[in-house]
C-alpha cells in the first residue's frame, strides 16, 4: 500500500501504471472470490481504496495543468 504523500510525487505516466495493475489486482481478487479462493476479503477493500486514491491524485494533476 503507497501512501498518499508518495502517490502525489509520482508523475501522471506512473500513477495511469499503478491504476492498471491495481485494476487487475482487483479483478484477479473478484475472481479469486466467486472461485472460493480468497483467503482475505478485506483485500478487495484496500485495493479498490487504493485504486480511487490514485484516481484521485490523477484527476488532480491533469486539471492543474
Amino acid at each position: 500500500r503507497m501512501k498518499k504523500q508518495n502517490l502525489r510525487e509520482k508523475t501522471v505516466v506512473d500513477l495511469q501504471i499503478r491504476e492498471k495493475e491495481l485494476a487487475e489486482q482487483l479483478f484477479a481478487l473478484r475472481l479469486q472470490k466467486v472461485v472460493g479462493q480468497l483467503e482475505k476479503p478485506a483485500k478487495i477493500r484496500t485495493a479498490k481504496r487504493e485504486l480511487a486514491r490514485v484516481l484521485t491524485i490523477i484527476r488532480e494533476k491533469q486539471s492543474e495543468a
